[in-house]
């Protein structure tokens, strides 16, 4: 059971809940770690919007409890997203301009965490809106805790940055075009987003265009199953390694003049030879991406802006000059009728056909083009920067979000330039567990470095 520097910073969020119910420590005592931590290292970062003092006394309710067997993140620090409500907060979505009044109820998916016993630390920081895998705003920068010089991508930037920084163990995330799988792959975590209808949302644009999911960053594929687990409200259950599985392999992006550098492609094939090592079919397949899927595609990212903030009632003005050009343009994407749940569904059984007709269990893509962008005050650039930016590290994701299906972000190791390498698994509907279970194979013949290097960090001991 790792403890780091006499503390639980550095431990999985499995071993905190296994040793919080086994009572060989207290929800209380690992939470103070975590917090202590935050206090002497977050500055380094920027991951957190704001952290939440009152986490100790709702650790001490855990303690408290009479029987902690059903809590599987029993004691568990986490961090929420700042676009979900938790009671008490406001919930900022990525800026000032764009926050919602305080939340008098959690969401049901911090509803569901706090249920299985985690207790939020705080929440943590992402691009305005959600929409820029870039994580910064008029009152910092977050950083990669791989290389502060780089982003950790977004827009749940900074659940990545906690996660890879040791500051909490797990930490929850939204995804609409990628922005969990983003970041995992900038800062060498394990994502995943969950097919269409398996957790929750309410989310304005997730709603109409089913294309946004909550979903967990953890550093092993078995954290990331508990927290995948509380998301859904399921029963944990074992993952079961799989029998011999057909594997594509594709490295062609869906957008235009990008494409996979050295780097991104080694990971690929690594791990597609770890995958036939392991007694699986990997094959060259490459999916079509149309180009009416492309422009639907880039019409649906400016258009879920453009509903986020009506239905906020938010006023365009007061937002950072790329939110408003996104926003701009989702409006007339809408009006142009370029935004259709006929087109959706269309891809949606395009992509059912494409994996059944060929005998294909999962996709897997590099989770990357590039390497991350450098980390930078992006909110005070144009939006086409932001944009191009974007589109060149990370075209892999977006199309999956538009088909509803299921996707995991797995480490592979290290980039040449020294950043995190990943991949990412997609599978048909109800292949969550499937992929979970790939992945921890992956895991199991070619374990990645959990956190960044130099994290976690050591904080003063507080005597207890």
């Amino acid at each position: 059971m790792l403890q780091r520097s006499g503390t639980w910073v550095g431990a999985t969020a499995r071993d905190i809940a296994r040793a919080v119910r086994r009572g060989d420590t207290s929800a209380t005592a690992v939470v103070a770690d975590h917090l202590d931590s935050i206090t002497a290292h977050d500055r380094v970062v920027n991951a957190f919007r704001l952290v939440r003092p009152e986490a100790v006394a709702e650790a001490e309710i855990v303690d408290e409890q009479p029987e902690l067997s059903d809590l599987t993140l029993a004691g568990v620090p986490i961090a929420v997203k700042e676009n979900t409500a938790v009671t008490g907060l406001p919930t900022w979505n990525g800026s000032n301009a764009a926050r919602k009044p305080t939340a008098d109820a959690d969401h049901e998916v911090v509803r569901r965490l706090r249920g299985a016993g985690a207790v939020v630390l705080g929440v943590t920081r992402m691009s305005e809106l959600g929409s820029f895998c870039l994580t910064d705003d008029v009152t910092g920068v977050t950083r990669n805790p791989w290389r502060t010089d780089r982003t950790p991508g977004g827009s749940s930037g900074g659940s990545a940055a906690a996660v890879a920084a040791g500051l909490v163990p797990i930490a929850h995330g939204t995804d609409s075009m990628g922005s969990v799988r983003i970041p995992a792959a900038c800062c060498g975590l394990v994502g995943i987003k969950a097919g269409s209808g398996v957790v929750p949302t309410d989310a304005p644009a997730a709603a109409q265009f089913a294309a946004g999911e909550h979903g967990v960053l953890a550093t092993t594929v078995a954290d990331a199953a508990l927290g995948f687990f509380a998301l859904a409200g399921r029963a944990p259950q074992r993952l079961v390694p799989p029998h011999r599985l057909r594997f594509a392999c594709s490295t062609r992006s869906p957008v235009p003049g990008t494409w996979a550098d050295a780097g991104a492609r080694k990971a690929l094939s690594d791990a597609g030879r770890a995958l036939i090592a392991l007694g699986h079919d990997a094959v060259s397949a490459q999916p079509n991406y149309s180009a009416g899927v492309r422009v639907r595609g880039l019409a649906t990212w400016f258009a879920a802006a453009h509903v986020e903030a009506e239905a906020s009632g938010i006023n365009p003005r007061e937002l950072q000059p790329r939110s408003r050009r996104h926003i701009m343009l989702g409006r007339m994407a809408m009006n142009r009728g370029l935004v259709r749940e006929v087109d959706r569904a269309a891809w949606r059984e395009y992509c059912r056909d494409w994996f059944a007709d060929n005998r294909f269990d999962v996709l897997v893509t590099p989770a990357l083009a590039t390497a991350p962008p450098l980390a930078r005050e992006w909110a005070t650039r144009s939006w086409g920067s932001n944009v191009t930016a974007c589109l060149r590290f990370a075209p892999y994701q977006a199309p999956w979000n538009l088909a509803g299906f299921p996707a995991v972000v797995v480490p592979t190791g290290v980039r040449p330039d020294g950043l995190p390498a990943a991949v990412q698994l997609v599978g048909p509907p109800g292949s969550e567990l499937t992929l979970l279970a790939v992945a921890g194979q992956l895991e199991h013949v070619a374990p990645w470095r959990r956190h960044a290097p130099g994290w976690p960090r050591a904080a003063s001991r507080r005597f207890r």
